[in-house]
């Protein structure tokens, strides 16, 4: 399917060689090497649709990059298959880079010594892009970007966030549909923080693009994404909508509510329990696995009582996502 990916049984292992103490065991590794195999990735299966943004979580070492390289064809898995955009990315490299952009966060596709602009004429060249798109896609990215105030500035010159930014915009210079993006915004303040997830917001609701997002910042996850995939030691823990989890894993929330009767006595509603009730002030709870989100918890709240004010307590999305890790990790 045109701009989706779609992962089957995707699997990659490393062949090592075990280091032997000493001068002898150094010769002994020489001539009869013993090879130990790393299993990076192990039967992952997901697919993202086109136009969705997915996150793709996990502790260091997990296996996100791994499959990203496999997706996008600078790794050959050693078993399963992928698809990007229609295209095997590891049997038709050339063709994948046409049709992805990536960017990871500790490395850079601009030239070191030259200024971003020049930087990005060589790849309107590269991916043989006509001036007029360049230009317009230039003018697009410096608008929600602010590239132009850098953008004759040696690459080596730059700070983490310009580099950062100007990855973006080369990344998508050649308008492609699905963009990897491995930790993009690491290191980073919060203003270019919040500067990139707009322009990210963007590109998968304005522009359609698809993309798989690796990071550990959950408030990066909880803006961006809507579905997260979960993998540790190489297999795919979990996989669902920021919903799902939440209501799965997240159940610590509390709704308090002042009711404008003060002789009312609240009553239970499906799936949310009555916790304490002090007069006129009451505080509601998740009741059981089928429990709403808190969201749905305070529109329930609203339409059943009259209220004159409530607020909410929600437990925030790291919390829900470790709770998710340890239960997934128990029950492999």
């Amino acid at each position: 399917m045109s701009g989706s990916i779609e992962v089957r049984d995707l699997s990659r292992t490393f062949h090592t060689t075990v280091r032997r103490p000493g001068f002898a065991g150094a010769l002994r590794s020489l001539v009869n090497p013993q090879k130990v195999a790393k299993h990076a990735v192990s039967d992952v299966t997901f697919s993202v649709a086109p136009g969705e943004l997915l996150a793709l979580l996990g502790p260091n070492g997990a296996g996100k990059s791994t499959t990203i390289k496999m997706l996008t064809g600078i790794l050959t898995p050693t078993a399963g298959e992928a698809r990007v955009a229609g295209v095997v990315p590891y049997e038709e490299r050339e063709r994948n880079a046409r049709n992805i952009g990536a960017v990871f966060g500790q490395r850079t596709q601009l030239w070191w010594d030259l200024p971003v602009r020049e930087s990005f004429a060589i790849l309107r060249d590269v991916y043989e892009v006509p001036k007029a798109e360049h230009a317009a896609r230039l003018k697009e990215f410096d608008d929600l970007l602010d590239l132009s105030s850098f953008w004759d500035t040696r690459v080596r010159h730059l700070s983490l966030g310009q580099r950062v930014r100007c990855d973006l915009a080369a990344a998508l210079l050649h308008d492609p549909q699905v963009v990897f993006l491995d930790e993009p915004t690491i290191g980073m303040d919060v203003v270019v923080k919040e500067q990139v997830r707009e322009f990210l917001r963007h590109q998968v609701e304005e522009r359609g693009r698809t993309v798989l997002l690796t990071t550990h910042d959950m408030t990066e996850v909880e803006r961006l994404a809507e579905r997260v995939v979960l993998i540790n030691h190489g297999r795919l823990m979990l996989d669902g909508t920021l919903d799902e989890i939440r209501r799965k894993f997240g159940s610590t929330w509390q709704v308090r509510a002042t009711l404008a009767d003060a002789h009312t006595d609240a009553v239970p509603l499906p799936g949310i329990a009555l916790l304490r009730q002090d007069g006129p002030r009451v505080v509601f709870g998740p009741d059981g696995p089928e429990a709403p989100t808190v969201h749905q918890a305070l529109r329930a709240i609203i339409e059943r009582y009259d209220v004159t004010d409530i607020a909410m307590d929600e437990a925030d999305l790291e919390d829900v996502m470790r709770t998710a890790y340890v239960q997934a990790v128990g029950d492999a």
